[in-house]
């Protein structure tokens, strides 16, 4: 399909024959005969001069073209210069020197030169501006530099600049052209992207450009490639997890005229003096080959360690077939060698004579890569040098925003606050001023908290520890034992005493104080003794070593029982804790709130929702009802999540399940020596407070806890909480989530705290998981109208 463009282009050699016919009225007799002959030779082919547009034509004349364009082209230098005639910005060729066609003979036969450059629109703007220029007489500068990119016999890409002589065109009107005012060009040149208002102005064809122009091109890929290489390594973003080596093999390739050539990076780390791998995704080095890391004193020979890391100046191997036979496969020549590598460059990346990693150049062929070419790598060293410090402290920020979302992680719907108080700070600085980062505090928000807690833990922990003293001290009263039976000594009598009063303190209950001192009572006093045994009889060494290898490393005592209720403990969260995780990323599309959860014997979690939290969206009392009604039947799905895994725990533990609904909106303040948010002001430190205590709270006028398996607790203080809860919990009743048994009880008054009542539901379980799916108070409401 043409292009539509201004300018309707005609092939002619009309100024070019006016040219002749001025030098055949001139008084070289020589050169006049020869204008004469030219002219005469065209004659009978009177559409060269008027112009054509059937490409046919060029075929049909080749001759007489070829005699025309003779002295443009001239014999002596077709071997030399680069050089076509053509319509302009176009890829419609008819004459060439003999070196151009040797450049597209090497190409292929299926290669088709292409200017690289020339965007869609552009060209038609470029016309305009020519037409503007010199028909309108307007002195507007639009000239940009176009490419021809055309790889050489062994598929290196060569860049050639393309430099245009339009002596021999002419622009002429196409009918009657449109009027341009010097406020039309103003409005053009604030608006030269608007297409539209450009083939407004100057119409598509209303303009013929007859003639031709003769391209001179110059072969600059080593600058395209060198600028083409710092510009990629310039704006090159860490980040996006491009390879940036990959991105700019092609342009080393073409700027060592070497298709068989292979780039690779090491990192140097001169805390352990070792080279590492790159954490990019895609880039290998070839000096460690396959290893990750590797000492820069075993993976490189004495005189590659002085030139790269002593002398920061380039190591070549030249020929590493003949390197690896005459060290007899020493490093790094062996590595090399393995991989097929024939021809190897390194070129030490370091700033102020600190080394920060190697640059590697290798080649399937030897000799590729020498000392003179690699000399091409000065000018854009600098550049690989800028990259490789920037994509250092990138790779610092990656793991400190690891580190921070890690340990002391800022929850991404608050994350918009700190760095607005960061820019503050940091403009503040440069300002010459002394600031202080902020206290972050967010205004009337409302809380939610819930807990799913592991039942009679310390009651469970206690006895995991019993069992364990117990066999450990029942252990070495039998060493003892039998030590005393052939080494009648009162000590081992005196410390067999001691064992059985430490196993009748523990036998019915732990006190407090009961582990530390038999730890220490065991660290002191047997340890040292049964060291001693240990050079005694073969029995007594059998039997201390069986002690011995029942003995956990980390604790230094018998772990066992509390092995199995830590890992029990460790799986219930990590599963909560994963199932809450997932979850959340769906409430957060609800509505951003702020959310943090922690681990305990159980798993805890805040959640802080209003206008306050919320950089974008406005905050209405239907995203806390969402957020609660999400919150409960999260409840129930953790529930389900241990109900579904106890069968694999070593330690069969029930949990419960509490909510606290808390109806007056607070304040909370970030905490920057804790690192986390907490309540603000005195009033709100009563919601602290009943958090606390809800737990280990009991029915009012008796001694039942208030939390029990498979129930879940909603704690209040309002009769229109009870009511709001009561709804959701008929509705996600009718759901599966909830069964019939539902009782409100009154809570026995807290220290500080009276009044409070709860909603005990029954939780109905199921042995499969239930759908992802969660409800919104809408669908609450839509059910409730139904």
């Amino acid at each position: 399909m043409e292009k539509m463009l201004p300018l309707q282009h005609i092939i002619s050699f009309n100024k070019l024959l006016q040219q002749y016919e001025d030098i055949a009225k001139g008084s070289d007799e020589y050169l006049a005969k020869r204008a004469r002959y030219i002219i005469d030779k065209q004659a009978p082919f009177p559409e060269l001069r008027a112009g054509f547009t059937e490409l046919s034509l060029l075929e049909k004349h080749k001759e007489i073209i070829d005699l025309l364009l003779q002295d443009s082209f001239s014999p002596l230098l077709s071997d030399n210069e680069i050089k076509t005639a053509s319509l302009p910005y176009s890829d419609i060729i008819f004459n060439a020197s003999n070196r151009f066609n040797r450049i597209l003979e090497a190409a292929g036969p299926d290669y088709k030169p292409k200017i690289t450059n020339l965007e869609q629109g552009v060209d038609y703007i470029m016309a305009c501006v020519v037409i503007l220029n010199y028909y309108y007489g307007f002195k507007l500068d639009f000239k940009r530099i176009f490419f021809y990119n055309i790889p050489d016999a062994q598929g290196v890409m060569r860049h050639y600049r393309i430099l245009y002589n339009a002596e021999f065109m002419e622009i002429i009107p196409n009918g009657t052209p449109l009027e341009i005012t010097q406020d039309d060009v103003d409005e053009l040149l604030v608006n030269i992207d608007d297409l539209a208002l450009w083939k407004q102005k100057i119409p598509p064809n209303s303009f013929i450009s007859k003639g031709f122009v003769i391209s001179n091109m110059f072969d600059v890929t080593a600058e395209h490639v060198i600028s083409e290489i710092k510009s990629n390594l310039i704006v090159w973003d860490y980040n996006s997890g491009n390879n940036f080596l990959k991105e700019v093999e092609e342009s080393f390739k073409s700027l060592f005229g070497l298709s068989g050539l292979r780039l690779g990076f090491v990192k140097y780390n001169a805390k352990l003096q070792q080279f590492e791998s790159a954490f990019y995704e895609g880039i290998k080095s070839y000096l460690l080959k396959k290893n990750n890391l590797e000492k820069c004193n075993t993976s490189l020979c004495l005189e590659a360690y002085d030139k790269l890391l002593e002398q920061n100046s380039m190591f070549v191997i030249s020929d590493v077939e003949k390197e690896y036979i005459r060290t007899e496969g020493k490093a790094p020549f062996k590595n090399l060698y393995d991989q097929n590598i024939k021809s190897a460059l390194f070129a030490p990346i370091a700033k102020k004579g600190k080394l920060i990693g190697v640059l590697e150049l290798v080649s399937d062929k030897a000799n590729d890569l020498n000392s003179i070419n690699g000399q091409k790598l000065e000018d854009i060293m600098p550049y690989i040098v800028s990259a490789a410090l920037r994509s250092m402290e990138e790779e610092e920020n990656l793991i400190d925003a690891v580190i921070q979302n890690e340990c002391t992680s800022v929850h991404p719907s608050v994350s918009w606050r700190f760095e607005e108080e960061a820019k503050r700070f940091i403009k503040e600085k440069y300002l010459g001023n002394e600031p202080s980062f902020r206290e972050i505090v967010f205004n009337d928000v409302h809380p939610l908290y819930g807990q799913i807690d592991i039942r009679n833990s310390s009651q469970i922990r206690n006895e995991a520890i019993q069992r364990d003293l117990t066999i450990q001290l029942s252990e070495i009263k039998n060493v003892l034992t039998k030590v005393l039976e052939s080494h009648k000594l009162p000590i081992y009598e005196e410390l067999i005493f001691r064992v059985n009063n430490y196993l009748a303190d523990i036998k019915d209950s732990l006190h407090s104080t009961s582990e530390q001192d038999i730890f220490d009572f065991v660290t002191k006093n047997i340890n040292p003794v049964f060291e001693y045994l240990s050079n005694s009889d073969d029995e007594i060494k059998k039997r201390i070593s069986l002690y011995n290898s029942h003995i956990d490393l980390s604790t230094g005592t018998y772990y066992d029982h509390r092995r199995n209720y830590d890992e029990s403990v460790t799986f219930i969260n990590k599963k909560l804790a994963g199932v809450l995780d997932k979850s959340q990323e769906q409430a957060q599309k609800m509505f951003p709130h702020y959310f943090e959860r922690y681990k305990t014997d159980g798993i805890e979690h805040n959640m802080y929702i209003g206008s306050a939290i919320s950089a974008e969206k406005n905050f209405a009392p239907i995203f806390l009802s969402n957020l609660r009604l999400w919150q409960l039947q999260m409840m129930c799905e953790l529930e389900n999540a241990h109900y579904r895994c106890k069968p694999e725990l070593k330690v069969k533990l029930d949990v419960a399940s509490l909510i606290l609904v808390y109806n007056t909106s607070l304040s909370i303040r970030f905490r920057m020596d804790e690192k986390r948010f907490d309540v603000d002001g005195t009033y709100n430190a009563r919601y602290e407070i009943i958090k606390k205590r809800i737990d280990k709270s009991f029915i009012k006028g008796t001694q039942e806890r208030l939390t029990q398996s498979g129930k879940l607790v909603i704690v209040y203080a309002q009769k229109r909480d009870e009511s709001e809860y009561l709804r959701y919990i008929n509705f996600l009743r009718s759901k599966g989530y909830f069964n019939s048994d539902i009782e409100i009880v009154e809570l026995e008054g807290l220290q500080g705290v009276s009044g409070l009542k709860a909603i005990r539901a029954g939780i109905l379980y199921r042995t499969e998981k239930k759908s992802d799916k969660t409800y919104t108070y809408q669908d609450l409401m839509n059910e409730l109208k139904a």
